[in-house]
Formats: C-alpha cells, structure tokens, sequence
C-alpha cells in the first residue's frame, strides 16, 4: 500500500523539493499538487487522499481554514503542515493535524510523520475488518481502541502536545509525559527534567492523550501510569503517587479516584 498524497503550497519550488525528497519514499505517491485552497478542495474531492501536505499560508488564504474545510469532507486525508511558521502549532493541532513540520524540513522528520500516518491509515483499514468482531473478547476490544483512535471526534491520534519553552512553542511526545497538573496561573506539563505551560486545558489533555496510559488522579491532576514507581497510602482513603522523574514528584489521588485507581491497577 502506498499513500495516495497532496502537496499545498503557493511556492513552486518548495513544491518541488518536498516532492522529490517524497519521491524516495516507498509508503508515499505524490499524485497532486495545488497552489491554494479553492485547487486543494477541488483535486480533494475528486480523488481520495489519504496525506496532504500543506502550508499554513498562501496567496492571503489560511491553511488552517483549509484544514477545517477537510474535515468536512466524506473520505477525509491526514494533514501534515509542512511551514515556515512556527507560531502556528497550537492552532494546527487544535484542527487535528497529524503533524507540524518545520522548514526547512529534514528527511527523518518527514519519514516520521509518512510512518505515523501510514500506521493510521493500516489501522483505519483494520476497522473496518473487524466491526463484525463479537461483543467481548480480544477482537471487540481491539476494535474499540482502533475505533476510538480514530473516531472524528478525538484528537487521539496526535501523540505529541504543544507546550511553551522560554517564548517558543515545542511539541512533547506523550511518552515524555509524566503528568500535567494545574495551578491558578494555567496548565502546566511535567516531564523527566522539565515544568511546561500548555494552553490546552487538563480536560483537554485528558481527551487528547491515551486513556489507557493517562489517569485522571485528581480534579488538578492527570498522571501517566507508565512512569508511576510506588503508590503510598495516605490519608483517609487517599494516595500518594511516586513518579520516576528527577524529582521523584509525588501525584496525589483523591477518595474519588483512589477505588476507581485500584482496579485498574488490581490492587
């Protein structure tokens, strides 16, 4: 299987560097380009895309406009910005875009981003394989994770958050995630060594970020058990989570959680 792509953007040669460094790509087949929206929409619905490749910017059109208007579509592709501007993360994660890359592009971070959609793509196809899996059992269950990773309404499939960093926007891998928390000031992302603001609320996170790993601790925490190294009893039915970053911070569990906590966990 090779993705059926579209590149978007106003400029001719950056067009044409993107699509030869494609070209060497075995899961990718460029079969369109476009200068702007109204073309993009246009080649769009005439073909079934499953990548496009666009800018943020052209001609005074809004990419991220362009991106809303794809969602709309029946068969909609996967969306990879591929820009020279950076201040526009948020808000291309915001309309679930798969990735956001900046130029002048690398050839791994393109590889990256072609893997993460055509692993998409494949799983899309096995949902469609395996609705008629029985209620219960190893098939339903693989068909509910499959379902929810790609239902329209999830952002799950973007495994990667954007936070700020001395005045610049970085984007963070879930996995790097050790928990998020707020305080009177906003959202803030903890990772091994590092405190990040998110503008994202914790209730978005919540939604964005896998459900199997992220557990929602507390009404001001949302913690990733993956990186959980003791679980102490505290006080009145609480608890006390010990995370493996450098600090060894501790994540608190409220009476609410703390049974809901016990059977996930079989304890």
């Amino acid at each position: 299987m090779k993705l059926k792509a579209l590149i978007v953007d106003e400029d001719y040669p950056a067009r044409q560097k993107l699509r030869q460094t494609l070209s060497g790509f075995d899961k990718v087949e460029i079969v369109g380009e476009a200068a702007g929206s109204d073309e993009a929409l246009s080649l769009l619905k005439a073909l079934d895309y499953q990548i496009v490749f666009m800018e943020t910017t052209m001609n005074g059109t809004n990419g991220l406009e362009l991106a809303r208007a794809i969602h709309d579509l029946e068969n909609k592709p996967y969306i990879v910005f591929v820009t020279a501007y950076a201040e526009y993360a948020v808000s291309a994660f915001a309309v679930e875009a798969a990735d956001y890359l900046l130029k002048p592009v690398t050839k791994p971070d393109l590889n990256r981003a072609v893997d993460k959609v055509y692993r998409m793509v494949r799983e899309q196809s096995m949902l469609l394989k395996i609705t008629s899996a029985p209620k219960e059992g190893k098939g339903a269950v693989e068909a509910r994770t499959v379902a929810r990773r790609h239902n329209p309404g999830s952002t799950w499939t973007i495994d990667r958050i954007p936070a700020g960093r001395q005045g610049k926007t970085i984007l963070v891998t879930e996995s790097d995630i050790f928990y998020a928390f707020t305080l009177q000031d906003g959202v803030y992302i903890k990772t091994e060594t590092e405190r990040l603001f998110t503008r994202l609320t914790l209730k978005e996170l919540e939604t964005r970020l896998n459900q199997y790993c992220f557990f929602r601790s507390h009404r001001c925490y949302l913690v990733n058990l993956n990186k959980v190294k003791e679980i102490i009893p505290f006080f009145n039915g609480t608890y006390n989570l010990i995370v493996a970053d450098k600090e060894k911070s501790e994540v608190p569990v409220s009476r609410a959680q703390a049974k809901r906590l016990r059977k996930i966990l079989g304890i």
